[in-house]
């Protein structure tokens, strides 16, 4: 019986090992071309990412404008020269208009859609939990193609059988429906009614309307929640995994507006300080640190919001996310009062901050808009 011999030792090379150690290892040489700039023939710098304070949206379409009685004075006001006068348009929202005098308000709305701020739709209530309704009213004939045209506005706050019939009928109508959610997205139960309520619906096969949600970019949120902590809770966990089931379903945009964080929107820059002779009693060092924490309140506010454009992006892409300055929850003389132009500036710059590129931030801010409301006559 042979028994395995093993094969013969290699012979060491030259130099011991010891010797090969000896001294530092040599490393290969780059060419200085290595740290050289590339030539674009244009610049003898590297490409830097656009700064965010100059990224700035081509056009802008204000796609969620609460007015009642359809006067856009006031928001006119609060824009101030924010939009740099590029505005092309605002969606009018009539939320809290008496459903009996509906008609007159889109009547006067669309005889006043020539005005300096042309209104590309008009958002008119719309009640769920009554049902399809038995006879539409007149202004909803012709709302697709209408100028402007009509939209429907409702708030969601549970699945129902009457919920899942108005929303399937508005739907198979080709009506778009702007739905506020207001089911209580801290539990998963508020999550699980909302998606019932949308799977029912798109599952008809003449289901061809559009649907924009409202309230969850960004959901409601309490601030006393330090960011360190909202990165592993379990709420936060839920957001991340639901807006990306969300984005499944077809013909779904999310507006991104205002939130309803218990605070008004941060002014951003920081309002300067009274001009001499207006009667501040505070000393210069008081406003210089009043200015600060406004600062810092702008800087936590968009740390926290770009925490949401994350995963909304993920899931949605740039082309469904629309830009909107009123607040979807509703409003009582409680709520923190949020002016249209320090949103849009903090809305501006948290998406810039993320590094995207101009094409990205216009379809936010105009294209998007176009896309599901169409565009005005004067454009």
């Amino acid at each position: 019986m042979s028994t395995a011999t093993l094969p013969p030792t290699p012979k060491s090379p030259g130099i011991s090992v010891g010797a090969r150690r000896k001294g530092p290892k040599e490393l290969p040489k780059l060419p200085l071309s290595a740290f050289s700039p590339p030539n674009t023939g244009t610049s003898d710098r590297f490409p830097l990412a656009p700064s965010p304070s100059t990224l700035q949206p081509e056009e802008i379409i204000d796609a969620h404008v609460i007015a009642p009685n359809g006067d856009l004075a006031n928001w006119q006001s609060q824009v101030g020269q924010s939009f740099g006068g590029k505005t092309r348009g605002v969606v009018l929202s009539l939320h809290g208009v008496p459903q009996a005098e509906v008609e007159k308000v889109v009547q006067e709305c669309s005889s006043a859609s020539s005005s300096s701020t042309p209104v590309l739709a008009i958002a008119v209530p719309f009640v769920l939990e009554d049902g399809s309704p038995s006879s539409p009213p007149s202004y909803l004939a012709n709302a697709s193609s209408s100028k402007p045209s009509i939209v429907l506005s409702t708030t969601f706050k549970e699945s129902s059988p009457a919920a899942i019939e108005a929303l399937t009928w508005a739907s198979t109508q080709g009506l778009t429906v702007n739905i506020d959610v207001q089911s209580d997205l801290q539990q998963e139960s508020g999550w699980d009614s909302l998606e019932e309520l949308l799977a029912r619906t798109t599952a008809s096969p003449d289901a061809k309307g559009k649907i924009i949600l409202s309230n969850i970019l960004p959901p409601p949120d309490s601030l006393a929640l330090p960011i360190v902590k909202l990165l592993t809770h379990p709420v936060y966990r839920s957001y991340q995994g639901r807006t990306a089931s969300l984005s499944l379903f077809a013909n779904l945009f999310v507006n991104f507006l205002p939130p309803a964080w218990g605070a008004p929107t941060p002014p951003t820059p920081p309002p300067a300080p009274p001009a001499e002779g207006e009667g501040d009693a505070r000393s210069e060092e008081e406003r210089e640190k009043a200015a600060r924490l406004e600062s810092k309140e702008a800087k936590e506010w968009k740390r926290r919001i770009k925490m949401y454009i994350g995963p909304a992006v993920e899931a949605f892409g740039f082309q469904r996310i629309l830009f909107g300055s009123s607040p979807a929850a509703p409003l009582t003389s409680a709520s923190p009062v949020s002016r249209a132009g320090d949103w849009f500036e903090l809305a501006r710059e948290s998406f810039a901050e993320l590094g995207v590129e101009q094409d990205a931030i216009d379809a936010v801010f105009a294209e998007n808009a176009k896309q599901v409301y169409g565009e005005s006559e004067s454009s």
